[in-house]
């Protein structure tokens, strides 16, 4: 199992339409082969233009099957731009579970 962990930081100004457009394609990107879960959080505080997506992968293989998709490059394309500060990404592997 892959976890997909993304930092988003959007113009405080577009961060409502950052939230539709992603909440409208979370059944595809779910219904992507080998995800298992998908997660959008926001920062409840001061920053609530900080956002955190947490995707969960059957495997490597599968992840970058959905990065290089028509899907994934369609919905980067439009949310690129509302961006206030270059994501950050990181793959990780459970190695225990409480």
């Amino acid at each position: 199992m892959i976890i997909r962990i993304v930092k988003l930081t959007i113009h405080p100004e577009k961060t409502e339409e950052f939230l539709s457009i992603y909440e409208s394609h979370m059944a595809q990107i779910r219904g992507m082969t080998g995800c298992e879960k998908l997660e959008l959080l926001q920062e409840k505080g001061r920053y609530s233009n900080m956002l955190m997506t947490y995707s969960y992968w059957q495997s490597e293989d599968d992840l970058e099957v959905y990065r290089n998709s028509d899907l994934f490059l369609k919905v980067w394309k439009t949310v690129k731009p509302l961006f206030c500060a270059k994501p950050e990404a990181w793959s990780m592997e459970r190695k225990c579970e409480l």
